[in-house]
């Protein structure tokens, strides 16, 4: 592929629908037919009721990702991309010249829960990734070609066991497929770095270009300075890499660094203990205070999220950082036991847009490296993955729990709420049976639910098979996460859009009235745009959150229709690119409308202001008293008094659509007798 690919623009494609069907058999006999007709019934409820109520908030393990899911991303609506480093995966590939190898690449398809393996040429190992403003995703830098254990191999550029490159200097570039099976990894040697990255960090920008901050060139389990890499770049390119100060003083956990596009057009960017405002266009370096309690940069693994930016907080970024480790940087040696170290439990966040500052928040209920937050529709996180003791990273020391120099997975995953009191903003979500430790990933799906998978703590493939005293194997298992919300029954919105801008004319999107328990659940209604972003070391390079300013006309028959803004005239709030538009009533989020925001071509997306919304208005029926009846706004809703109010839940009306249909059938059956 060439570089044409710079001003394409992709298609937005939709999800696919599939449909269930249930059969009953029966028996021939008329007194069988009456104890069939009341043990079904009675069984059919209770299983009914059973299976709704036993998926909120449940792991389930679905498939298998083919190969270690270091990486992955959400690439379309019904296909995530996983990306490992070059090992000895039994998964295998035939390249472009016709040669097999090990994989280290898989699309994985959401509606059959299987896996195609891909050829990604040059060795992926601890890269990193984002999506271009047109939608084609960018996975950058790695390791050079390695042989069995991960040891370097004689040739860089192809040859045995693994036929694999050197990919320090890579650029990757895949325009996922959502309906084929054409789509490959473009690993495209002319448009090559000039330096090598590994543990590099990608964060796409208010033109839809991508800058690409940091590294090493050789690996090890921290950087040093005689490899270190402090320098950014951009692709598609402007120029030779330039030095960010940070990174020279910030040795050695300075890889992988968390770097964010605020809405000021600024980035600000935390790696070790250091921090700062970044401005650059003009290519300048605001020091602020260091992080507080504890490092939360690879391997110390800290968990860390951009907050929902809201209409109420006016777009306002808050950075939350959550468990780590608190070592110092002459600590990071391996002639100790780390992985008896116990991590870091605090939580603190900024604001750099309007405080330089350091908050402390609501602390987890024990140290973790490793977690990772999810950002939830309903404007929540979930946290989950990692470990009690010790950091990321693998090693031979006698001291590491196999080769992992983390130990005691955490199997117990949380939400946070930033909306609620202060001491009160987690709680617990499910519990996993499968232990993620280094190497695990996990991504937000379009129907709310979460995809986890991936935890590989050693150099190659392993499992009990190939060596029976190893703690913790690779991991191919695919979990899929179920959040509270998952048994109510989901809103269906009637005219989301597939495009939004930046500013311009308000859209209008239509629910019915038995979306809503209540009338105040309209009040309760949300837009949300989530970017997903590409998951790697506990960290989602890209994702956000944003919700967009509504107002609504409610009916008589209690349905409503809702005007909805376009994101704020400012990219810098939300790059450009593919992402996920959802509607969100009192907390449930509808299946997502995959969009694109901005024009889907490369280049600064135009513009406008967003045009004002109509005032929110109620049915003058729906207040009780003449008095009321003349004030049709209202800013609360009025008391629940329509049929919508009685609707029974999602899960009771979906038992009881069962129980009819089976007194029907076996209705029929009995009157045959």
């Amino acid at each position: 592929m060439s570089t044409s690919f710079l001003s394409q623009s992709r298609q937005s494609v939709g999800p696919s629908s599939q449909s269930y069907s249930r059969s009953c058999s029966h028996s021939t006999s008329t007194s069988l037919a009456k104890v069939l007709f009341q043990s079904v019934v009675l069984g059919l409820a209770g299983a009914s009721l059973a299976k709704a109520a036993s998926m909120a908030n449940t792991f389930q393990i679905v498939g298998n990702s083919g190969v270690s899911a270091q990486q992955l991303f959400l690439g379309s609506p019904n296909k995530i991309y996983f990306v490992d480093k070059t090992e000895n995966n039994p998964l295998r590939v035939t390249s472009s010249s016709g040669v097999e190898h090990a994989a280290w690449g898989s699309e994985y398809d959401l509606r059959t829960n299987e896996f195609r393996a891909m050829d990604v040429v040059s060795n992926s190992f601890c890269a990193g990734g984002n999506v271009l403003g047109n939608g084609t995703w960018l996975n950058v830098g790695g390791n050079q070609a390695i042989t069995w254990g991960g040891l370097t191999a004689a040739s860089q550029t192809g040859g045995q066991p693994y036929d694999d490159f050197d990919g320090g200097k890579a650029i990757r570039l895949l325009d996922p497929c959502d309906n084929s099976t054409a789509c490959e990894w473009n690993d495209d040697q002319s448009l090559y770095m000039t330096t090598r990255r590994w543990y590099p960090t990608l964060e796409t920008l208010e033109d839809g270009r991508i800058i690409i901050v940091g590294g090493c060139s050789w690996g090890g389990y921290v950087n040093t300075e005689a490899q270190n890499n402090p320098t950014y770049e951009f692709f598609p390119s402007r120029g030779s890499p330039v030095t960010l100060n940070i990174l020279t003083t910030t040795l050695p956990a300075n890889l992988f660094s968390f770097v964010w596009l605020l809405p000021s057009g600024n980035l600000f960017i935390q790696t070790n203990w250091g921090t700062e405002v970044f401005d650059y266009k003009k290519n300048t370096e605001y020091l602020l205070d260091d992080v507080p309690s504890a490092v939360r940069t690879y391997p110390a693994s800290g968990a860390v999220a951009m907050l929902p930016l809201t209409p109420a907080n006016n777009w306002t970024a808050t950075l939350m950082f959550c468990g780590g480790t608190d070592l110092k940087a002459d600590q990071w040696t391996t002639n100790w036991n780390i992985a008896g170290y116990p991590a870091d439990k605090t939580c603190v966040k900024i604001s750099p847009d309007v405080s330089v500052e350091w908050e402390y928040d609501d602390p987890l209920d024990t140290g973790r490296s490793m977690g990772q937050f999810i950002i939830l529709p309903d404007g929540r996180l979930w946290f989950g993955n990692g470990v009690a003791l010790g950091t990321a990273g693998y090693g031979n020391e006698s001291w590491a729990i196999g080769r992992s120099y983390g130990d005691q997975p955490l199997l117990q995953s949380w939400y946070f709420d930033p909306s609620a009191a202060s001491g009160k903003r987690w709680s617990k979500a499910g519990v996993s049976t499968v232990q993620r430790l280094y190497h695990s990933s996990a991504t937000l799906l379009m129907d709310g639910s979460i995809l986890v998978s991936g935890s590989n703590p050693n150099p190659d493939y392993v499992d009990k098979s190939i060596d029976p005293s190893i703690t913790y194997v690779t991991e191919y298992q695919v979990e899929i996460f179920y959040p509270d919300y998952w048994d109510k029954p989901k809103p269906v919105p009637v005219g989301m859009p597939k495009n939004i801008s930046y500013g311009g004319d308000y859209f209008n999107v239509s629910l019915p009235s038995d979306a809503f328990t209540s009338h105040s659940d309209i009040n309760a209604t949300k837009f949300v745009i989530e970017r997903t972003g590409f998951s790697t070391h506990a960290f989602n390079m890209g994702m956000r959150h944003v919700e967009l300013d509504s107002s609504f006309t409610a009916s008589d028959d209690g349905s409503a229709i809702f005007h909805v803004s376009q994101a704020p005239p400012n990219p810098a709030v939300i790059a450009p690119g593919p992402a996920l538009l959802f509607c969100v009533v009192n907390g449930v989020p509808s299946e997502a409308t995959w969009v694109m925001l901005g024009t889907g071509q490369m280049g600064r997306p135009p513009t406008t202001e967003l045009a004002e919304l109509p005032t929110s208005s109620w049915p003058s029926s729906w207040f009780a008293s003449s008095t009321d009846s003349a004030t049709t706004q209202s800013a609360s809703a009025p008391s629940s008094s329509s049929s919508s109010s009685s609707q029974a839940s999602g899960a009771e009306r979906r038992v009881g659509a069962s129980v009819s249909l089976l007194l029907l059938i076996l209705g029929v059956i009995m009157l045959a007798f």
